[in-house]
């Protein structure tokens, strides 16, 4: 068989499944990504997506993967671990006119890094601008928390994990002199390299690191504001049992109970307060042989203006079952509802673009989604597939023939041609213009009926036969 353009990665809407649960679908944005870690916006219509082997790579305005990333320092990134690589991205509040940005890392000696770059417009940024602002030491290669954003007081926080290992042997998430299992929140903007804000919760304690904004937590992987009302909400990886989802708003000093408390229950209370000392989480889930939950995976309030059924929602994951869920919070506790039970798993991270559309990444295909409501995907789908259409020419055919394909929009299709068994002789995959498209074909098949299939980047497949003679 001789084809005269190369087999792509088909690009599909995963519309899901029969399922009645399925509330929201998952809209293909773009592919090809290593390793996601996040997802971030610069106030434009980009998106930046953190690669843990080192790279951040950016999605455009028109939805196309840029082949240069924005910054690669794999040269200084430890990404030998699950949980170690570059893992963060905050963009200054000013970034578009100062080109700032900050990032969280693991240096090659196994420390948290967190350095300021700048970016040299439009589309790239300088390794070599790199600014070091805080350093802390990890005694473990594990729980690395990672998730670093400027919240709406123009402060940066970061999120870290307790140091790692299992259980926290060293008590760090408990310890006010470790700056391990903590929220931290700094000045970037004053100081050399940073400041303390004036009302950091333990700024006037001699027995606190003046960093510290919220202490207790075991691995807040990844954590947001809501960009209603500032509130922060933190999923925080649990370590046998449970996890749980963490609520505070805009006065720190919190103690969520790591390690003496498992979300609401007892872990390793020696040493510890009565529970009524610690600030209990809004809301909790068990592991479960029946869901596959292991691991959650924190989101963000859906604050977009484009689907009102979607408002209010914060949105999560479990990297192990793939099940997406949503909270609707009333501090101190929330009403959950399962709204996606896919077919896959190993989804890493949310992100917001800058109209705070909420999007999902996925580690193990290397793809980017955009959340949708089913309904809207189900009618984009069909009103995409009722403007869609194709003819073959010329019919019958000596395996040579033209394919004149009309396009709703500009996409990529997958054409396969098989037999009347099913027999696939031909997979390729084009990406085609808003219009009339032409794909030639060029094929040596013996004689007998064929069909041309073509499935369109909505997932929805027409088909013509063909005789070859």
């Amino acid at each position: 068989m001789k084809t005269n353009f190369t087999l792509l990665m088909f690009v599909c809407l995963t519309v899901l499944s029969s399922r009645a649960q399925n509330l929201i679908a998952l809209k293909q944005v773009a592919t090809g990504f290593t390793r996601p870690a996040t997802i971030e916006n610069c106030g434009d219509a980009r998106l930046f997506v953190v690669q843990q082997t080192g790279q951040i790579i950016i999605i455009d305005s028109n939805g196309k993967k840029l082949n240069r990333p924005f910054l690669d320092i794999s040269d200084r990134v430890l990404s030998s671990g699950n949980e170690q690589g570059l893992l963060g991205l905050a963009f200054d509040p000013n970034y578009l006119n100062n080109g700032y940005f900050y990032v969280n890392y693991i240096n090659k000696s196994g420390n948290t890094q967190i350095s300021r770059f700048k970016a040299n417009y439009p589309n790239t940024a300088s390794p070599a601008s790199e600014k070091k602002i805080l350093q802390i030491q990890q005694p473990f290669n594990n729980h690395n928390g990672g998730d670093t954003r400027f919240g709406p007081d123009g402060y940066l926080y970061i999120g870290m994990g307790d140091g790692g290992s299992g259980g926290d042997p060293n008590n760090n998430a408990q310890n006010p002199q470790s700056l391990l299992g903590k929220m931290l929140r700094i000045d970037v903007h004053h100081g050399n390299p940073y400041s303390i804000p004036a009302d950091n919760p333990f700024v006037d304690s001699s027995r606190y690191k003046k960093e510290i904004w919220a202490l207790g937590l075991r691995n807040p992987w990844r954590w947001s504001f809501d960009a209603l009302n500032g509130n922060l909400i933190i999923a925080d990886v649990g370590q046998e049992t449970w996890e749980e989802v963490d609520y505070q708003g805009k006065t720190g000093g919190k103690n969520y109970g790591w390690r003496c408390y498992e979300g609401n229950h007892a872990y390793n209370t020696a040493g510890c307060n009565p529970q009524s000392f610690y600030k209990s989480p809004i809301y909790e889930y068990e592991h479960s042989s029946t869901t596959g939950d292991c691991s959650i995976i924190g989101g963000f309030v859906y604050r977009g203006k484009k689907y009102s059924s979607l408002k209010g929602k914060y949105f999560f994951t479990d990297y192990c079952s793939g099940i997406i869920r949503t909270l609707v919070i009333h501090n101190p506790n929330a009403t959950e509802e399962d709204v996606y039970h896919g077919d896959s798993y190993a989804y890493t991270t949310f992100g917001v673009d800058n109209k705070n559309e909420i999007y999902l990444a996925n580690a193990s295909n290397g793809t980017i989604y955009h959340i949708v409501p089913a309904t809207a995907a189900l009618q984009n789908a069909n009103a995409e597939t009722a403007s869609e259409s194709f003819t073959v020419a010329p019919n019958p055919s000596n395996g040579n023939f033209i394919i004149t394909y009309k396009s709703a929009k500009s996409e990529q299709v997958n054409v396969i041609i098989q037999n009347t068994l099913g027999e696939p002789f031909y997979k390729a995959a084009k990406s085609l213009n808003a219009g009339t498209n032409t794909i030639s074909v060029a094929m040596h098949l013996s004689q007998g009926e064929y069909y041309v299939l073509i499935t369109n980047s909505s997932g929805k497949t027409i088909n013509k036969q063909i005789r070859i003679e």
